[in-house]
């Protein structure tokens, strides 16, 4: 998406900066950043307030032309759209049971616009359509009729009478003896009433939002078809690529499948990609793994309970499916429910006894564990833990461990030509070239990679202390033998030893001598605090409180500043988040977290003081355009950058989105940045602390940024504002400009009144980056640019 919003007496043709990331023509645009821009005015200020108009950007008349051309692939693939009508018509779906009842559920959903195809085909005038799960129904071209009530019946599988169920006709909710031949040839049947009603047309154009939308629903279905996961526009097969996490846990290779709208037409992006599953099988097994035990009698039930909740199951001896919705508070032997025996009479039977009679089922393990529970709570349904299967492809939502994210990176990597081969196969496997219902609007995909040119850039120049200018050869650099712009001096620090294994008095020794080199001016080292062996089997937060009293004993008082390099046991340690939030939360101490190798390199040690350096307030290096002010608009013009993001909870999770604001303190220089954090709703993306007036001040972070700036340029202030907003999805642009950019106009504004006499009227550009899309470039003979 692109916007401008320009003063009435600004000049178009003028561009606050250019989209172009090394200085191409002013106006570049970036198609993978979706940049937004908002203009205030002119480059003089003035003193009357701008009216604002939204402008659309216009694309330069001709691309870049710095760096080495080279000719790339990327993921997306040519679709021809040739359609034989005008418009998709769009239908309202009102699915019912019989009884009036609404049928909730993608699957059932599914299920039931299937075989309502199947059956009246001929009433919808052969007609195919895309349906999307919920309410929307999509056809290309209409149906014969603007509103129809269909009757479908569903023969459903899994309803079968098969397990103890409390309070069933059948003795104990399974057929008797004499109903044994009519269950294996019969299923329960549910009626579903079905009003299809029309309720708008959509123009097929491959520049409309709308239409690109009914062509994903269309890929969606594809999929449901086979039986696919679907994740949004990402599917999972059954026979997937698996990562073992650890816990019961895998990592499920998918591909993601979208259409997208480009400059040479229509194309279909196509991408790898990853979700979390639980791992297939005995659902006792799931559980071992889950919790880490090899023996049932090790397991914790309440967690059990969470960690099996609405996940499906089969039973092995009917193959009929449930959802798990608990566990019993007795164990199987001693679980009962009443069975009618034929002489009218009930008795209580255990789950145990009925299973081991009934089936004839020889249950070893099951006798002394809970039963799951499954179907409605009013008429539960008891299952011995042996007699079920946990289904393929159910996606698990939980937070993963530490542990288990790094397995999940390290084993989803692929090299470039590999990839390419699994997107080839993953676009053969769909053929969606066969699909009717894309067939039927007249597209045809094509399956060779897209062939575009790209541009090696140049790496970028930098500067370390006394303008020395780095190598930075593929765009990395070697400190090794290099001072720091800016050193800091560390006077008061010290070292927690969490590993039993290490011994710190080198790793100290030499970071020190390393510091020297590097300009850092390090103390001596107050204190090397050693974990006390009786607290290296306690949970991790007992382990970081226990450190803490010992910190407190050696320090007597809390200082005003105080550096803490922490020695972790292994990587991915568990002692990480309580230790950073212990120091950075509750006592504001500066901290480095570290594993040392066996053998500490130069190179390690070096790597750790830039991150030192950094965190303490030092500056590592410069843009060589820095220095020289050589950076196009911006080292013209009095500038302030801004990065904002939000974090979230992992799914699940009902916890405090954080919302951060970085800004760069000086200008020209733009390589030191001050951060400002903040709690809100759970889930919100939006930031709503930008300006918050609170009676003559304002206590929102922008106000902050700007304060910092003016102190750190004897009072400059700052003539055009950039904003670099991450992790906003293409339908959250606008609200990206018409909330968050009023915010900061508005912050902007009230900070203007208060130091500047009203008169300051700043530019504003909004660059909204996108590194979450699925794009991805090939070299075309496999090799990578130099």
């Amino acid at each position: 998406m692109e916007s401008q919003a320009q003063s009435s007496k600004g000049d178009s043709s003028k561009s606050p900066m250019p989209h172009g990331g090394e200085g191409d023509e002013p106006g570049k645009d970036d198609s993978s950043k979706s940049p937004m821009l908002h203009r205030g005015k002119g480059d003089e200020p003035s003193k009357a307030p701008p009216t604002p108009q939204m402008l659309p950007i216009t694309r330069p008349p001709k691309p870049g032309t710095r760096g080495r051309r080279i000719t790339l692939l990327t993921n997306h693939f040519k679709a021809s759209w040739k359609p034989a009508h005008d418009f998709f018509y769009h239908y309202h779906v009102d699915l019912k049971y019989a009884d009036g009842q609404p049928a909730a559920g993608e699957r059932v959903g599914r299920k039931v616009m299937r075989q309502l195809y199947e059956t009246y085909a001929s009433d919808l005038a052969g007609k195919q359509f895309a349906y999307d799960g919920e309410t929307g129904l999509y056809t290309a071209g209409p149906l014969p009729f603007t509103t129809n009530v269909f009757e479908v019946i569903l023969v459903d599988a899994s309803s079968r009478r098969i397990a103890a169920t409390s309070g069933s006709h059948g003795g104990d909710g399974s057929p008797g003896p004499s109903d044994n031949k009519r269950m294996k040839t019969e299923a329960h049947s549910k009626i579903f009433k079905v009003e299809i009603t029309f309720a708008a047309k959509v123009r097929m154009n491959n520049s409309s939002q709308d239409a690109l939308r009914v062509l994903d629903i269309i890929l969606r279905q594809h999929s449901a078809k086979q039986n696919c996961l679907l994740v949004r526009q990402s599917f999972f097969r059954g026979d997937s690529r698996y990562l073992e996490l650890g816990g019961g846990v895998r990592g499920c290779q998918g591909f993601y499948s979208s259409f997208r709208p480009t400059l040479s037409g229509l194309s279909l992006n196509v991408d790898l990609t990853t979700t979390m599953v639980v791992r297939p099988g005995p659902v006792i097994d799931f559980l071992l793994f889950n919790q880490d035990v090899k023996d049932t009698s090790r397991i914790d039930w309440r967690k059990a309970k969470r960690a099996l909740n609405k996940l499906r199951i089969e039973t092995i001896h009917t193959k009929a499916e449930f959802m798990i919705t608990g566990l019993t508070e007795n164990n199987c032997n001693e679980q009962t429910f009443p069975q009618k025996q034929k002489d009218g009479n009930t008795v209580d039977v255990t789950v145990y006894d009925h299973f081991m009679n009934r089936w004839s089922m020889k249950m070893e393990k099951s006798a002394n564990l809970p039963c799951l529970i499954a179907g409605k709570p009013m008429r539960p349904t008891y299952l011995p833990l042996e007699v079920c299967i946990l289904l393929p492809l159910q996606r698990y939502k939980k937070s993963l461990s530490t542990l288990q994210r790094s397995k999940l990176v390290e084993g989803s990597r692929q090299r470039p030509d590999q990839r390419m081969l699994s997107l080839s196969g993953a676009l053969r496997a769909n053929n969606y070239n066969s699909d009717p219902m894309l067939r039927e609007c007249g597209i045809a995909i094509d399956p060779e990679f897209t062939q575009v040119e790209g541009r090696v850039l140049q790496a970028p120049q930098l500067n370390s202390a006394d303008g020395r200018e780095l190598r930075t050869p593929n765009g990395r650099w070697n400190f090794n033998n290099d001072r720091f712009i800016q050193p800091i001096k560390v006077k008061m620090w010290g070292v927690v030893n969490f590993s039993a294994r290490y011994n710190v008095e080198d790793l100290v020794s030499r970071l020190v001598q390393s510091g020297a080199k590097k300009g850092i001016e390090m103390a001596k080292c107050g204190a090397v605090i050693e974990e006390s062996h009786q607290t290296r089997r306690e949970p991790p937060t007992k382990r970081v409180e226990a450190m803490f009293e010992q910190i407190k004993a050696k320090l007597k008082r809390k200082p005003d500043f105080l550096f803490l390099l922490c020695v972790l046991p292994e990587k991915n340690s568990d002692i990480y988040g309580p230790w950073k939030r212990e120091c950075l939360v509750k006592h504001g101490f500066f901290t480095q977290c570290l594993v040392p190798p066996a053998n500490i390199k130069d190179q390690y040690l070096t790597n750790v003081l830039l991150k030192i350096n950094a965190k303490l307030g030092g500056l590592n290096s410069l843009l060589k355009k820095e220095t020289i002010r050589a950076i196009p608009h911006v080292s013209r013009v009095p500038t302030i950058i801004f990065g904002m993001d939000v974090s979230h909870g992992s799914p699940g999770q009902n916890v405090p989105s954080v919302a951060a604001v970085v800004s760069s303190l000086k200008w020209p220089i733009m390589s030191k940045y001050r951060a400002s954090v903040c709690t809100q709703s759970p889930r919100l993306e939006m930031i709503d602390t930008l300006f918050k007036p609170v009676g003559d001040d304002d206590h929102g972070l922008i106000k902050d940024s700007l304060v910092d700036f003016l102190r750190n340029n004897d009072g400059q202030r700052p003539e055009q504002i950039i904003i670099f907003r991450d992790g906003v999805s293409e339908s959250q642009f606008n609200q990206a400009l018409n909330e968050e950019l009023a915010q900061i106009m508005e912050a902007c504004k009230f900070f203007g009144g208060k130091h500047f006499n009203g008169n300051w009227f700043p530019k504003f550009t909004l660059i909204v980056a996108q590194k979450n899309h699925h794009t991805r470039f090939f070299s075309r003979n496999g090799q990578r640019p130099k």
